[in-house]
Parts: structure tokens; C-alpha cells; sequence
């Protein structure tokens, strides 16, 4: 076996409960000991997309940072919590979201990523120069807490997707834009990313997930289980199994697999702590999903039809939306604009889906183009 991940059960969010079973997790790879030493400054990386309760199950919860925190703590490393969401202050979506609460409690720097720093990245695929937060390179090492989504581009958003935050929120549209329409380019991006920060540590906060209109309008899905690794794909790889999903389907292991950036073949994957059987969840509803570049062989003629009749797209839903016009501000390629309601230009949108994400009012879903709709299946 080639990388280990793993599994423990936990059925809810009390403290008590998630500190033993993240300690379990972390103790099945070795102990944190392992990844963290006396003296140093280990970055806490959460998911912070946005400004919602714990209980909306868009942020990782406050439970697992602060038992990640005391674990770093009691392994002699200073632990500190920092993210950079898309649009906003992190500083504010964790006091909403409580992982303020956390580090208040715990006596632990919470951190924003406000100082941009170019480096050579000499082995990247799509950037030979990465664009990263000062705050992320000052630290001596970065655990990455994720949490388990849904991803209307990704299809769902785990470890390595998670690294993005280690981008200043400013910069991210420029990455969109770069990768356009393709998905994979963008996932290649991702794993130019992860594979600088190079995360010591995993761990997933998967026991109240997201389903549906992931990562920001979705619905919480009680899935009960931590998870860890210290190879990224190989978790994300054994979470999207147990929800279904084949490693193969997601853009961003493919990537993995072919750039060699972790393991991502289940048979060389060994699950520890708990049998995967046990923990399968079934019916995990998935966000629709069909890029825009599927089409880029088609004859001209019909590629631009059949893009607008299959492909997915960002939908407004009139009746929610308050036309604060967040979703403008943030489309990376400019083809939002606010009238008397918000008008999407789909020739040239790149569905990259910022909009959903960053929408406060949960107006914005993901929706099938009318031949998808009717050939299920597709």
C-alpha cells in the first residue's frame, strides 16, 4: 500500500465526542507528533467560504479546528487558524461561522491572508510562478481541514480543492480566468497549488456534509465520519468511494493521478480505523455537472448548440435574489450584469460558478441544459 487513510465514525458535533475521534484519526497515521515538532508555527487551514452558521454546513465546523488546535498544541507546535475566502472578510465569516469562538477559546492567533507573495513554482503544469498568501509561507507547516461538499465546477470540493484558499481571495477570478472553460486546466492549477503548500496533514470534516448545490446552497447531509490522511488525493479519493463516486469522475484526481501528486487507485490505498463498507452513504444527491469543453471536437456549426442545449449553467432564481449585485462584482470573465434582475451572457460565461458560491441568498442553483434534461442519463 502506498498511502493510508483513516476513518472514524462520529456521529455528532459534540466537543467532547469530535476531539476523541479526530485524536483516534490522527493517531491511526502515527500520531501528530509525526507531523508537527517542538517550537514550530503550524497553520490551521479550515474551510471558511462564507458567512453561515455551523449548522448550514458550508465551513468546517468549529469542533474539529479546536480539537486539531489542541492537538497541535499538546504536540509542542503553536498552532494558528487562517483562510482566505473569495470575497469577504475570513475574519468575519469565522466569527459567524464560530471557529472564532475556537481560537478565543483556545488562546489562538487567527490569522487573514492579506499579503501577496510570487514564488517559482519551476514543476507546475499551468503556472510556473504561484501567487500565494505571505501568511501561508510564514508558517513552518499547514494542516488542511476541508470540508466534505458538493462543487457545481468540481463536483465535489474535499482536500486538494481546499488548498485554493491558500490563494488571496482577490487573486482567485485571475486563476478562473486563466483556466477559462476548461476543467481540467483547472484542476491541473489546483494541483500546481497543492503540491507547493504540500499540507503535513489532512483531516476531513465530514460528519454533517453538503449535498445538492454545493459548496454554498446546498443541503447539510449527516454522514457521521472524520477522516485523515497525510496524502490529500488518497483521502478525497476514499471520500468521493464512499459517496459513490468513482476517483476516475473528478478532474481534480485525474490530475492527481497523472502528475503523480498522491495516490488516488483505491487497491493501493489502505483504510484504517473503520471498514469502508460500514461507512457508505448512499443517495448522496450530486450538483449537475456537464463542461463546456465537451464539445470542443464538434464541428462549429453545432458546437455552440449543443453547448447551450447540454452543458450546465448558473441559474438566478428571481423570487430569492435581492440584487445586491455580489454576484456581479465577483464573475471573473464579466458577463453578469444588474438590471432589473441579474442578466447571465452564457456565451460567455466559463461556468466557474464564483457566483453561487459568493451569493448571500442562496439565489443561485445549478441547472441541466433542456437536452440533458430530457435524455437522463447522459
Amino acid at each position: 500500500m502506498s498511502a493510508r487513510v483513516a476513518i472514524r465514525k462520529c456521529p455528532s458535533y459534540d466537543e467532547a465526542l469530535v476531539a476523541e475521534r479526530v485524536s483516534e484519526a490522527v493517531e491511526l497515521l502515527g500520531g501528530m507528533e509525526r507531523f508537527v515538532s517542538p517550537g514550530e508555527r503550524i497553520l490551521i487551514k479550515p474551510n471558511l467560504l462564507s458567512a453561515k452558521p455551523p449548522e448550514a454546513a458550508v465551513t468546517t465546523h468549529p469542533a474539529v479546528v479546536k480539537a486539531v488546535i489542541e492537538l497541535v498544541r499538546r504536540a509542542g507546535a503553536e498552532p494558528l487558524v487562517g483562510d482566505s475566502p473569495g470575497i469577504g472578510s475570513a475574519r468575519k465569516i469565522a466569527q459567524r461561522c464560530g471557529v472564532m469562538d475556537a481560537c478565543l477559546e483556545t488562546g489562538t492567533e487567527f490569522v487573514e491572508f492579506k499579503n501577496l507573495v510570487r514564488v517559482d513554482n519551476p514543476d507546475g503544469a499551468v503556472f510556473k510562478r504561484l501567487e500565494i498568501a505571505g501568511e501561508v509561507l510564514d508558517a513552518d507547516g499547514v494542516i488542511n481541514l476541508p470540508k466534505l461538499k458538493t462543487h457545481a465546477q468540481m463536483l465535489l470540493t474535499m482536500a486538494v480543492k481546499n488548498v485554493f484558499g491558500c490563494v488571496p481571495g482577490a487573486r482567485k477570478p485571475q486563476w478562473h480566468l486563466t483556466a477559462g472553460i476548461d476543467t481540467g486546466r483547472f484542476a491541473d492549477m489546483l494541483v500546481d497549488l497543492y503540491r507547493f503548500v504540500a499540507p503535513r496533514l489532512n483531516i476531513l470534516d465530514a460528519v454533517v456534509s453538503m449535498e445538492g448545490n454545493g459548496p454554498a446552497s446546498g443541503e447539510p447531509r449527516h454522514t457521521g465520519l472524520v477522516m485523515a490522511s497525510d496524502d490529500a488525493p488518497a483521502l478525497d479519493a476514499v471520500a468521493a468511494s464512499l459517496l459513490g463516486v468513482a476517483p476516475r469522475r473528478l478532474a481534480l484526481l485525474e490530475a492527481a493521478r497523472r502528475r503523480r501528486a498522491g495516490e488516488t487507485d483505491l487497491a493501493r490505498i489502505e483504510v484504517a480505523g473503520e471498514d469502508p463498507e460500514t461507512c457508505r452513504i448512499g443517495g448522496f444527491e450530486l450538483p449537475p455537472l456537464v463542461g463546456l469543453n465537451f464539445a470542443e471536437r464538434l464541428p462549429p456549426f453545432l458546437e455552440k448548440r449543443l453547448r447551450k442545449a447540454l452543458t450546465s449553467r448558473p441559474h438566478i432564481d428571481e423570487g430569492a435574489c435581492t440584487l445586491c449585485g455580489v454576484c456581479v462584482s465577483v464573475c471573473p470573465a464579466g458577463v453578469m450584469e444588474k438590471r432589473d434582475a441579474i442578466v447571465i451572457d452564457y456565451d460567455g460565461c466559463i461556468r466557474c460558478y464564483c457566483c453561487q458560491e459568493a451569493c448571500p441568498s442562496r439565489a443561485i442553483d445549478t441547472r441541466e441544459g433542456w437536452l440533458k434534461r430530457l435524455i437522463p442519463g447522459m
